[in-house]
């Protein structure tokens, strides 16, 4: 068993030149989502960890957030979307099919 069942990553990342994460509130997702692991009670070792992330290079797809240890790369709109994330995948291990970021979709 790892340190923690899974992480999320956040990019948080604002580019000058090109559309970025930073763009669509993702600092406001990643606060979002701390909050509704830790009201889950799901956060701390064998649980759930929320992180910052810098350019996870999918900018096209942005904002954008991935969970390990299964690799499950998320776009989102709202709050909602977070809270769907974090009830169904972060909880339960149920991966948000219609959240998912095609494998094609890079920078």
């Amino acid at each position: 068993m790892s340190y923690y069942e899974r992480h999320i990553f956040f990019c948080l990342n604002e580019r000058a030149d090109e559309p970025s994460c930073a763009e669509h509130d993702a600092e406001g997702a990643y606060k979002h989502c701390k909050a509704r692991v830790k009201q889950a009670g799901i956060t701390g070792p064998g649980g759930v960890r929320v992180n910052k992330a810098g350019c996870l290079d999918r900018c096209a797809g942005g904002p954008v957030a991935v969970v390990y240890p299964e690799a499950v790369w998320y776009t989102y709109v709202d709050q909602a979307d977070i809270d769907e994330i974090v009830e169904s995948h972060l909880k339960n291990g149920q991966v948000v099919e219609r959240l998912l970021l095609p494998p094609n979709v890079g920078r």
